[in-house]
């Protein structure tokens, strides 16, 4: 492994993922400056995700074809415009606009630093992309805190403070680029045992493979939608906490979740990642229908524990589907990565239109039922691991040179 290039790509995913959890941190002070209804609250979340969802896969299916180094600082780039725009934003629709300028930003790094940490994993791929994705799940985590101990007190114009964190991650992606220039320089390496398994499954047990694992993402975040979005008003309605303590339980779901991503992609390496996304997404119904019915903390348990499963299953999803489509790495991660961001956020639009026409309580009941989709992860086939050459262990990037990712 390239374990320094692992670090950094890893730290600038937390610094991408702490910009973008202070949009979903700061929705109560938004809603009651801007006077907003849960709908307008997501339809905010629904052009994040959406300008993020779109444009991934196509960011994906061209740096697949031609790789771009420093892309990655700009789109941190455009993530840093956004933070200036929402700190300053005194209209919904400039809340609007910055939130589709930091969903730009994401679009281009998510598809790309994906890219790097397969080129830097030494062959192990679920422990490098659970490497990478824990690095945003512990920003998506820090947001939360950040709101309720800078924000809030200091108001929104405080955020103005966190255009630091873009330009430390831009000064951070400008090294990884110069990396992932000189690792385009490096004699590829073939993909061939890697198509050998695929061509024995055949392409339609690939399609049906493919299909699943969209299905299965699709049940993840919307579920997980429904955590993130309205999680705070959660509990603020039915336990009556402060909004800063309500951020803290927040934080604490969004940290388990930080550590169900680091545990599964190292096991999904050792036992394989089916058995992994099986156990994660459908072994987590009875946590989720037990939810909606607990006292405060046994939903702060729940919670963790929920966490901690259904994050477990996002690295295997990924290196499972690149795995499927050999050579397009860039291409898979922006599908799914995409797939992740859109089906959130939809589902945030539609379940805050659903909160105003009933109540949160109810959309809680709703979405405990979501992980029983989790059913499907029975139909995908076992893949055998390609075994790979000896000449093939000492080389510095392993399987995944960025001349092959073109192939």
């Amino acid at each position: 492994m390239a374990v320094a290039v692992l670090m950094a790509i890893s730290v600038c995913h937390m610094l991408n993922d702490v910009i973008q959890s202070l949009i979903l941190a700061i929705y109560p002070m938004l809603k009651t400056s801007l006077a907003l209804d849960f709908a307008q609250i997501g339809f905010i979340t629904f052009t994040f995700q959406a300008t993020a969802s779109v444009l991934q896969p196509l960011v994906g299916y061209v740096t697949d074809r031609y790789p771009t180094p420093y892309s990655l600082v700009a789109g941190m780039g455009s993530s840093l415009a956004g933070l200036l725009l929402i700190a300053y934003a005194s209209t919904y629709a400039a809340v609007l606009v910055a939130a589709a300028l930091i969903g730009m930003g994401s679009s281009v790094f998510h598809p790309e630093s994906s890219r790097v940490a397969r080129l830097a994993s030494g062959g192990r791929h679920g422990t490098a992309q659970a490497v990478f994705q824990v690095g945003g799940n512990f920003g998506t985590a820090l947001g939360p805190l950040l709101a309720a101990f800078v924000v809030l007190p200091h108001g929104q114009g405080s955020i103005v403070w966190f255009s630091l964190i873009a330009l430390v991650g831009m000064v951070v992606l400008a090294g990884v680029g110069g990396w992932y220039g000189k690792a385009l320089k490096l004699r590829p390496i073939s993909h061939a045992e890697e198509r050998e398994a695929i061509a024995a499954l055949g392409k339609r047990k690939v399609a049906k493979a493919l299909v699943i694992l969209v299905t299965l993402t699709f049940s993840k975040h919307f579920y997980l939608a429904s955590i993130a979005s309205f999680y705070i008003f959660y509990l603020v309605h039915t336990f009556d906490l402060s909004v800063q303590s309500a951020q803290l339980y927040l934080f604490l779901f969004l940290g388990a979740v930080a550590a169900g991503t680091v545990i599964g992609g190292p096991i999904g390496d050792r036992i394989g990642r089916r058995r992994v996304i099986w156990w994660s997404i459908l072994g987590v119904l009875p946590f989720t229908l037990a939810l909606p019915h607990v006292g405060l903390f046994g939903t702060a348990v729940l919670s963790v524990i929920i966490g901690l499963i259904i994050a477990s299953a996002h690295p295997a999803i990924i290196v499972y589907a690149q795995s499927l489509m050999p050579g397009r790495v860039g291409m898979v991660a922006g599908l799914f990565f995409g797939l992740a961001f859109g089906v959130a956020g939809i589902g945030a639009a539609l379940l805050g239109q659903l909160a105003d026409a009933t109540s949160i309580t109810f959309v809680y009941n709703v979405c405990a039922f979501l992980p029983a989709i989790g059913l499907l992860a029975a139909f995908l086939p076992e893949m055998s691991k390609p075994t790979r050459k000896p000449a093939e262990e000492k080389s510095p990037l392993p399987a995944d040179s960025p001349q092959n990712l073109t192939s």
